[in-house]
């Protein structure tokens, strides 16, 4: 594994390796042996699945056991592999590598969810009824307040606003105003 460019931790006994297992920096790429001192690869394997992990550990299981049942008890147990002893060196390296391939795919898709739970949690949204004065044109809210339209879809989405004057506002409301101001003007002087 080393000559392949692999970190190889080793370790003497199952519970030694299961300590480590349990450790922020834990690998994620796990190569057990079925009968170990302490605990067996079985054990290890069946706790590191009910250990929630965001990112659990690939397990190929390298044992002498052979056979169907030993197989699927294996699988069953947890790994995600399983090789038998005597081994080819070419074939642990393709199961290695495809343990790779599989813990990159799952670092990358926890990375997603995680921007995706930060982009949703940044998210607002405008929803359902808006309870709107016919009259003044503000917005009811859940706690009963009676808010400007811009507060109250400032504080439900993302929008910004800027302030102007439709024409027809302009004609209504603008015009005659100024037109007072200019009259007022005239008769001051």
């Amino acid at each position: 594994l080393r000559k392949w460019g692999f970190v190889v931790r080793g370790f003497a006994n199952g519970t030694s390796a299961w300590e480590a297992l349990q450790a922020d920096d834990a690998p994620h790429l796990v190569i057990l042996d079925w009968l170990m001192p302490g605990m067996d690869g079985i054990e290890i394997c069946r706790r590191i699945r009910a250990a929630p992990r965001e990112r659990p550990a690939y397990v190929i299981l390298l044992t002498g056991r052979t056979g169907r049942e030993n197989l699927i008890q294996g699988l069953e147990a947890g790994a995600d592999d399983y090789v038998t002893k005597p081994f080819d060196f070419e074939e642990l390296r393709a199961r290695v590598r495809v343990g790779v391939r599989v813990v990159e795919l799952q670092k990358a898709l926890a990375e997603r969810v995680h921007e995706l739970e930060e982009a949703l949690s940044r998210v607002k949204q405008l929803q359902g009824l808006l309870p709107i004065c016919s009259y003044c044109k503000k917005i009811r809210d859940d706690r009963n307040y009676w808010q400007q339209v811009e507060g109250y879809i400032s504080e439900h989405s993302e929008a910004q606003f800027s302030h102007g004057i439709c024409p027809e506002c302009f004609e209504k409301y603008v015009r005659p105003e100024l037109e007072s101001l200019e009259k007022e003007g005239r008769r001051e002087r």
